[in-house]
């Protein structure tokens, strides 16, 4: 796309879009922008076919700079990384994504934000993604609606840390390097995919979710949301610090389920269901450019003990892992969310990568 036609874009973007009131806006970078990109068709893994689905991004910075992709984790959108904890720490001026020097783009996944998904009508009946499927939006959300055909670097958190190492595989040299973060390349299994099931299965089983035509959320959302949170997110020594006493603990919990419920059932269940079949492994050796992996030794769903991370990286001469030690200050599989841990790293390992 010549910086021309980017530009034009942009413009027509900028008047087009809502902008967005954001804390972040507090780091000093430019003010981000809404757009939504409409697939006429877009056909899913399995075949099933949608007319007009829509995939909603986020942009900060001028699109004549060079790309950046950023991707949120599950249940999460794009403002998820607007936050000051990650994007006040590597879009504002002289930080490792500077916004002036770069063109970020962070789109709502498939299933979430103000991207189709299943509570915009169709229910139990919305096609049954995966993170191939999610991917190959963004894919075409890229080249078909923003008319980028490279990007300098791709960054994912959690989910969008698995679509990071997807990426890399499926779309082989289409960015110059990756960055996945709370995630590994290896299949969706363990305990990771333990709690997930359950997660799934505890909204299906309740008799209130009644195949999806429910009237008002089913009761066992907010459970099993607050089960699973606390069980693979916060970390033990994050926890013993800021629930160290049976009160504090107990506190802890009331206002947890004190917390109104924003979420819809079928969203949550494809949500979370999306990732079973995942697996990076069989595209892995198509990953030649550098990758910078980042997870937490206190991460719950990525225990560094399996040795599953460490094993996949031996296959990837250009691959190193960042692994954050656990502390009173991390927070388990939420660590990457907080950028202050990594910051300095992706700042080194940005500057290695060859000029373009």
């Amino acid at each position: 796309m010549t910086f021309f036609s980017r530009l034009r874009a942009f413009v027509a973007c900028a008047l087009a879009c809502a902008v967005l009131p954001l804390a972040a806006q507090a780091a000093g970078h430019p003010q981000p922008v809404e757009g939504d990109w409409v697939a006429p068709r877009f056909e899913f893994h399995d075949g099933q076919a949608i007319e007009h689905l829509r995939l909603h991004y986020v942009t900060i910075g001028d699109p004549s700079n060079p790309a950046v992709l950023v991707l949120h984790g599950t249940y999460q959108a794009a403002t998820a990384m607007l936050s000051r904890d990650f994007a006040g720490e590597l879009f504002g001026p002289g930080q490792p994504l500077d916004a002036s020097r770069y063109f970020i783009v962070i789109p709502d996944g498939i299933g979430v934000g103000k991207s189709s998904k299943p509570s915009d009508g169709l229910r139990a009946a919305f096609p049954q993604y995966n993170y191939a499927d999610m991917v190959q939006a963004q894919y075409r959300m890229l080249t078909e609606g923003l008319g980028i055909r490279h990007l300098r670097l791709i960054i994912g958190n959690s989910m969008g840390g698995m679509q990071t190492w997807l990426w890399g595989g499926t779309y082989p040299g289409f960015a110059d390097a990756l960055v996945p973060m709370a995630s590994q390349p290896t299949e969706m299994a363990g305990r990771n995919w333990l709690m997930r099931r359950m997660l799934v299965e505890s909204i299906r089983q309740d008799p209130a979710w009644n195949g999806g035509n429910y009237t008002s959320q089913p009761p066992s959302l907010r459970l099993a949301n607050n089960l699973f949170i606390f069980g693979t997110n916060g970390g033990t020594l994050g926890y013993q610090h800021n629930a160290g006493t049976h009160a504090r603990a107990d506190k802890l919990v009331d206002e947890r389920l004190a917390a109104p419920v924003t979420a819809d059932a079928n969203d949550f269940i494809y949500q979370w269901g999306s990732s079973a079949d995942y697996n990076a492994m069989p595209n892995l050796a198509r990953i030649k450019v550098p990758v910078l992996a980042i997870n937490s030794a206190d991460d719950e769903r990525n225990p560094p003990e399996t040795g599953l991370m460490q094993a996949a990286l031996k296959d990837l001469p250009n691959a190193r892992l960042l692994l954050i030690g656990a502390s009173s200050d991390t927070r388990g599989h939420g660590t990457t969310g907080m950028a202050r841990f990594y910051a300095r790293e992706l700042e080194q390992f940005i500057k290695g990568l060859p000029a373009r």
